[in-house]
């Protein structure tokens, strides 16, 4: 049995449409305009026991309303779902009780006390015993590095350290699932490894469920298998990472180095000239056509190296979003 399943979930948003000008505002006090704005669309997945699932799209999505509902913040317009047995709107404490919410874009510390004083707070409300406390806040800490900075002002951290407690705090009671929405937001390069490293292992050693929202693609790629990718509140695809590239990239590239550089026009035909810096060169080349046009530029050309590669994954995203498709070679 899947631990979360969404049935139709749908959320519209009544949205009041000011016009412009002093008397037709005034007109909008006795007879207002709205315009329905739809959030979620019909969507529709199941997730099992353990699984880290992405949720990818732009912005305005519907991927925070989606994890929004599933946490029972926000009721849907209509649809069904379904986590942990239980349906998340009703906000039982029994379910509350088993999942976390972390968003990266809000606090749940207290911003001017040490954040262990509100690790304690977590305790208290969520029954967690003396022992498992200690326990629990000793591996977190260990897993994440933040020893010294428990007992400073949430105010005086840096921004990858706030969220490195904020994670803490959400896994203090052992939720069965972890609902994260950008939790790497704006934070520097060691900070993003860090943070990925710990939901790597707490996935790996304790089996608790993760469902992920993010823009980094660096995330996607090094922490799960399967997205769920969201575009104007619909489900557009729900599998492994690699299927996109299959689905929504008909092209492959070239990455050819030269002991003697070609011009420029010699290389015409054999593809889309992406990038030339002699002695190397980056062809994108449609897919069933790789084998043949790599023969040729081995045949016709002095190479040192040739490497095939996929489109990178954010460009694929941009090209789907946007709903363009690439230019045949």
């Amino acid at each position: 049995m899947p631990v979360i399943l969404a049935q139709h979930l749908t959320k519209v948003y009544r949205v009041y449409k000011k016009p412009p000008g002093f008397l037709v505002a005034l007109r909008g006090l006795f007879r207002r305009r709205y315009d329905e704005v739809r959030a979620v669309q019909e969507a529709s997945f199941s997730i099992e026991k353990g699984e880290m699932v992405a949720f990818l799209g732009p912005n305005g999505a519907g991927k925070t309303t989606t994890l929004k509902m599933l946490s029972g913040l926000i009721t849907p317009t209509s649809g069904a779902a379904e986590v942990l047995g239980h349906v998340p709107w009703q906000r039982e404490n029994s379910y509350r009780r088993r999942f976390s919410l972390v968003m990266g874009q809000k606090n749940q510390l207290w911003w001017d006390l040490p954040a262990e004083e509100s690790f304690l707070l977590n305790k208290e409300i969520y029954g967690v015993s003396d022992e498992a406390y200690r326990l629990r806040l000793g591996e977190l800490t260990d897993l994440l590095q933040v020893h010294g900075v428990l007992q400073h002002p949430v105010r005086e951290l840096s921004l990858g350290e706030r969220m490195k407690l904020e994670l803490i705090a959400a896994l203090l009671h052992s939720p069965e699932i972890l609902f994260l929405d950008e939790p790497t937001i704006g934070l520097d390069v060691v900070a993003q490894r860090s943070i990925r490293e710990c939901i790597r292992a707490y996935n790996r050693e304790k089996g608790i469920t993760i469902l992920l929202t993010t823009h980094y693609m660096r995330d996607v790629e090094e922490l799960c298998e399967r997205v769920i990718v969201m575009n104007h509140g619909r489900v557009m695809h729900d599998g492994p990472i690699s299927a996109i590239l299959e689905r929504y990239s008909s092209h492959k590239r070239l990455r050819v180095r030269f002991r003697t550089p070609p011009g420029e026009h010699e290389l015409a035909g054999l593809g889309k000239l992406v990038r030339f810096e002699p002695p190397t060169a980056t062809l994108e080349v449609e897919r069933p056509d790789v084998p043949a046009r790599s023969s040729e530029i081995l045949r016709r050309f002095a190479v040192e190296d040739i490497s095939i590669e996929e489109i990178p994954i954010e460009e694929v995203m941009a090209n789907l979003f946007q709903g363009t498709e690439r230019p045949s070679a």
